[in-house]
């Protein structure tokens, strides 16, 4: 349904560069990713900021960073809005991994800052069913992802696409290893997008870009770029 499909580094440029760093998500573009991806955390002082582990701190004093104010963070923690800086001046889509529910809030309030067009691009990301389930119907507005596996669908992947579409959720989220063409066409059957996380060898990449999944996402920006290249649109 996406095409060209979306090419998203996995915490920026993570195989060349430090995760989730400024550094990271500007190779990331120069590498030519069409989108990046983060985990999104609330800060003590309500700042959107990015990091994996959501926690700060030598390792005997690690602290989460919900009970961190921003300014107390490390320098190389960037804020979301920065994200949305470099993503609105490249033209890249953005994925974020919501960790909080507070996330969601501040991704729309800072949306409203940017020119009309960059939220279709931006793509907010959430791990628990029931937690989509009560977002969904409250944060409408934004574009939410269904971040899950196959084996966790008790009630099959039918009937979670089709509860999706009624949520209004605009893409399924799954392991590479859990789709087949099958699959990628039951989603698109339900007008839901089909991502593949962790794909990081080119054959596994080509394998679903073929398939037709509308974005994947790899720690190897160099690969998925030269897989993107060998598959006709």
């Amino acid at each position: 349904m996406l095409r060209p499909p979306l090419l998203f580094a996995h915490r920026g440029a993570r195989a060349h560069e430090t995760e989730n760093t400024l550094a990271a998500f500007r190779l990331a573009v120069r590498l030519g990713a069409t989108g990046i991806e983060s985990d999104v955390w609330m800060t003590s002082d309500g700042v959107a900021v990015l990091d994996h582990d959501g926690v700060v701190g030598p390792r005997l004093r690690r602290r989460k960073i919900s009970d961190v104010a921003r300014a107390d963070l490390p320098g190389h923690i960037p804020e979301l809005r920065d994200l949305f800086d470099l993503a609105a001046q490249h033209g890249l889509a953005v994925s974020l991994d919501a960790k909080d529910m507070g996330v969601y809030a501040e991704v729309r309030s800072l949306l409203a800052r940017y020119p009309s067009g960059f939220a279709e691009r931006v793509f907010v990301c959430c791990e628990d069913f029931a937690v989509l389930s009560e977002v969904a119907p409250k944060f409408a507005d934004l574009r939410l992802v269904d971040s899950t596996r196959l084996a966790k669908m008790k009630e099959g992947p039918e009937r979670r696409l089709a509860l999706l579409a009624e949520l209004g959720v605009a893409a399924l989220n799954m392991h590479h290893s859990d789709w087949n063409g099958g699959l990628v066409t039951l989603a698109h059957r339900f007008e839901r997008l089909a991502f593949a996380w962790d794909a990081q060898f080119e054959h596994t990449l080509t394998d679903l870009l073929r398939m037709g999944a509308d974005a994947v996402y790899s720690d190897w920006v160099d690969r998925m770029v030269d897989a993107a290249r060998g598959v006709p649109e």
